[in-house]
């Protein structure tokens, strides 16, 4: 779980908005979203969105940041209760449609469906604001004190509204999930777009599975920082590696397999060039370690950098 107030409030965002996409592709279907999910999603939205989400924010963080200094009348925490209000309306709508629809009466799916669109559209975009806009100025006028007190204050709403209200309700949204089939983002990308998008990066990738074997890397066409060829799929990670380092890759793998550690590093001097090295368990979002992914890069120029440049202040490109 995480450990502060910004984390948890974002987590929520993180949640909902698989939540909204899960229930998107279910209303899309032929088939419609099953009764069960239905009645999920109008729990989800009420209790938890609402008298949860919603309350941690209104009573505690926006209460104390008001006392900071930043105008309840006025500017994005005007803005943020105004669609909080909007959303509650919205919902009041939404609330009869899924106990109609839950209960067999799938005549009012279409209703349900734009209703629903109307909600999460608000939402989505009301996230957006508060993630990047409201929050980072919050963290600009707290105190140490003052995130502590709200995030006592977001314990103890939870704790009004029942017995592990917070994974009661991530239980329910991991059900809606299931239910809408949601795959991960990359599902939707065709294989030649992400190959390029890997490719494209300016970090060089390797993969090891599980047992150890070397499954992936990417740059093949491309200069690399370390050679290899083909020839490197399906061999053991450790004839990848000069003997007198083996030991430590062995350790390093141990270690990911045991839960001991997430990531090692190393840098190093190639030449004129700085390198920077680091390998990352992989694992799947029941924590079951898939592999090892080797990161390689040259952070020669990064090293470089000072100052700041902004977006409007990049340079032109030649014609």
């Amino acid at each position: 779980m995480s450990s502060t107030w910004k984390e948890l409030l974002m987590q929520d965002h993180e949640t909902t908005e698989r939540v909204f996409a899960a229930m998107d592709k279910a209303l899309a279907a032929k088939a419609g979203p099953t009764s069960g999910m239905v009645a999920n999603l109008c729990d989800y939205l009420t209790v938890y969105v609402d008298q949860c989400h919603n309350m941690k924010e209104e009573k505690h963080l926006f209460a104390l940041i008001e006392k900071r200094g930043i105008p309840r009348d006025g500017g994005p925490l005007a803005v943020m209760l105004g669609e909080h209000e909007q959303a509650r309306e919205i919902l009041s709508r939404l609330k009869p449609l899924c106990v109609a629809v839950s209960s067999g009466e799938r005549g009012k799916l279409d209703d349900l469906a734009a209703t629903f669109r109307e909600y999460a559209d608000l939402c989505r975009q009301h996230f957006w604001k508060e993630n990047d806009i409201l929050y980072v100025m919050a963290t600009k006028v707290m105190s140490a004190d003052d995130n502590a007190t709200v995030l006592r204050g977001i314990a103890e709403l939870e704790a009004s509204l029942g017995p592990d209200t917070h994974a009661r309700y991530y239980r329910i949204a991991d059900e809606i999930i299931h239910a809408g089939e949601l795959e991960d983002l990359s599902f939707g990308l065709e294989r030649a777009t992400l190959a390029a998008i890997l490719n494209t990066l300016p970090i060089e990738l390797s993969f090891v599975d599980a047992e150890e074997t070397v499954r992936y890397f990417s740059h093949e066409h491309g200069e690399k920082i370390f050679g290899r060829t083909r020839g490197a799929i399906g061999t053991k990670v450790q004839n990848c590696h000069p003997q007198k380092s083996v030991h430590v890759v062995n350790q390093i793998l141990a270690d990911f397999k045991a839960g001991k550690r997430s990531v090692a590093e190393f840098w190093i001097d190639l030449g004129p060039r700085r390198v920077h090295i680091r390998y990352w368990a992989v694992r799947d979002a029941k924590e079951h370690y898939l592999g090892c992914l080797e990161t390689v890069q040259d952070i020669t120029a990064i090293q470089k950098l000072t100052g700041q440049r902004r977006l409007l202040d990049l340079p032109k490109a030649s014609p």
